[in-house]
């Protein structure tokens, strides 16, 4: 049976590896393992050791503690304050959007962020 804290984890590395807009595969040559086990890590099918997931962490370019960023909102009961989906690091579409803010110039994405944060107050 799966850990909530291992699907946690594994979904904040699928997410940031998909960020970066690095591969499976890719992210395990650099770690050292095959892509499959990223794939079970990923799926939260596999724990991931701390020294695994040091390694992760230095090949995605992150703190290991951006791993369990989030870790207590996970555990609010779906639907419960927002019409948002209940696992937005699994929403292709917001990973998306996400990729594109980032992608924008910081001067123009802080200006796109104060028209959103408006918009979703007029709402």
């Amino acid at each position: 049976m799966k850990h909530p804290v291992d699907v946690h984890v594994g979904k904040r590395i699928r997410h940031r590896r998909w960020m970066n807009g690095t591969t499976q595969q890719q992210l395990a040559e650099q770690v050292g393992i095959k892509f499959q086990q990223i794939q079970k890590y990923e799926t939260g099918m596999n724990r991931v050791s701390a020294s695994r997931l040091w390694d992760i962490a230095n090949a995605l370019s992150v703190p290991t503690s951006f791993f369990f960023d989030g870790m207590e909102a996970s555990s609010v009961p779906a639907g419960s304050d927002s019409d948002m989906p209940n696992d937005i690091l699994a929403d292709k579409e917001a990973l998306e959007l996400l990729r594109s803010y980032y992608s924008i110039p910081e001067n123009q994405r802080r200006r796109l962020y104060d028209l959103a944060r408006v918009l979703s107050q007029a709402a």
